[in-house]
């Protein structure tokens, strides 16, 4: 965003992902922009499409503050370490060099506290719950002297969460502004409620575990893995009291596989800052239950460890719900149990979160149901396996949430930039915002505005 005096603030900086990267003219890891203007970088929360291309920011030379809220900056370094090692390099004193760069840069802040940027007197700053992922936040600008005619107050939503997602208070409307730059991810569906989705997940597991074999969900690392392992731990409990009398239930049979390492140290973070989570996730913690560590966890940190249990799978047919990285399929362990288990007619893939085009998360969600294939570290694999997708375990607000998001203003925006989404889930989502602000500006920004 730049602002009257040429100076300018960058609000996240991340890498783009599947058919994005081959759409993009300077490939996914480049600076492609001119970042001297710059004066301050405003991320909204830790996930790679937000924050990758922070490492190359860093390299390119810039030096000013990193805003972030206080939970988002405490798990920011272990996602940019992650970055480095599996994007750049596994030398420990490069990667060092850039968490040392990122720690001094970084500044965190309170949710609902104004700050004035430090040389910008006229720019305050506000994170606000966005209730995507842990220290997530949509951003308020108010820029301008108090008395100026051409004050005005810019938001930009970063990711927003769903309401009722398990763990984390659901996003608030602000009061209102004048520009709004929104996210569409899933500006053109809407999800399930959050009784209906638990139902579907307890149910899908059911059928899949019945079926004798793996039920393999790829997940994100950050977020949606606490956030099934939240609902998991409260399936099984449920399922061990409604089944004390009458035997061993399905679930009492079966393991649940979290095969991420980074996976498994922001689940530790998520357990650190609990002070952040919902009132009902705290009330749980009060009784003595532990919603991110139960009795039928199981983690899966070593390499070879990986390696083992994946030959086992394939080779036992053992029941078990792995939990592993990456979400879109295109890296990450979950490759190695894919193009094990998916010629497997006994396993199941569940998939809980958005799949980008042209990754191989998408093809599996396209061609699994027609028996089709999908190619993995450039081998063809055939899909025998089940494929399931429960979408209203998106992390991401649906259509009726981000409209409602706009409704809940009291001051409507006089412009509306409709961003990070397919080019259908942008223009529904437009059109959907043109009928409730008629008054508005709606643009659906080009790559290049």
């Amino acid at each position: 965003m730049t602002l009257s005096s040429g100076e300018a603030l960058l609000v996240d900086c991340g890498l783009f992902q599947g058919a994005e990267t081959r759409n993009s003219e300077h490939g996914s890891n480049t600076i492609d922009f001119d970042w001297r203007p710059v004066k301050a970088l405003i991320v909204t929360h830790c996930h790679i499409d937000h924050v990758g291309r922070i490492p190359w920011l860093l390299a390119a030379g810039y030096k000013g503050p990193i805003y972030a809220t206080r939970a988002t900056a405490y798990l920011l370094p272990l996602v940019i370490e992650d970055a480095v090692k599996v994007g750049v390099t596994q030398d420990a004193d490069i990667i060092n060099m850039v968490l040392q760069r990122l720690r001094q840069q970084l500044v965190p802040l309170d949710y609902k506290q104004w700050l004035v940027l430090p040389g910008f007197p006229d720019v305050r700053l506000r994170f606000q719950v966005a209730g995507h992922i842990l220290g997530s936040a949509y951003v308020e600008l108010d820029i301008g002297s108090a008395n100026s005619p051409l004050r005005k107050k810019v938001v930009f939503s970063g990711d927003l969460g769903a309401p009722w997602s398990p763990l984390l208070p659901a996003p608030r409307s602000p009061w209102g502004c004048d520009t709004l730059v929104i996210e569409s991810t899933y500006g053109d569906r809407c999800h399930d409620g959050r009784k209906q989705r638990r139902q579907r997940l307890e149910s899908v597991l059911k059928k899949a575990l019945s079926d004798g074999g793996a039920v393999l969900i790829p997940a994100f690392s950050i977020g949606r893995t606490q956030e099934l392992l939240y609902e998991l731990e409260d399936i099984f409990f449920q399922a061990n009291r409604s089944d004390a009398d009458s035997g061993v239930s399905l679930f009492q049979a079966v393991d649940v596989i979290v095969d991420s390492p980074l996976a498994t140290e922001f689940t530790d973070c998520y357990r650190e800052l609990a002070d952040l989570w919902d009132a009902e996730a705290r009330q749980r913690l009060a009784r003595g239950r532990h919603p991110l560590k139960f009795d039928k966890m199981l983690t899966i940190n070593h390499h070879e460890q990986h390696l083992d249990m994946v030959q086992y799978l394939k080779r036992s047919g053992r029941p078990a719900i792995v939990l592993a990285a990456g979400g879109m399929c295109s890296g990450g362990r979950i490759v190695n149990y894919l193009k094990a288990l998916l010629p497997d007619s006994r396993t199941n893939v569940l998939f809980v979160g958005y799949q980008a085009v042209g990754t191989p998360g998408r093809a599996i969600q396209d061609w699994g149901p027609e028996g089709g294939y999908v190619d993995l570290d450039g081998e063809r694999t055939v899909i025998r396996a089940g494929i399931e997708t429960l979408g209203g375990y998106s992390a991401h607000a649906d259509q009726k949430d981000l409209v409602r998001f706009v409704r809940g203003m009291r001051k409507h925006p006089a412009e509306i930039r409709i961003v990070h989404g397919d080019t259908a889930a942008r223009k529904a989502l437009a059109r959907e915002l043109e009928n409730l602000c008629p008054q508005a500006t709606v643009l659906i920004p080009t790559a290049n505005s």
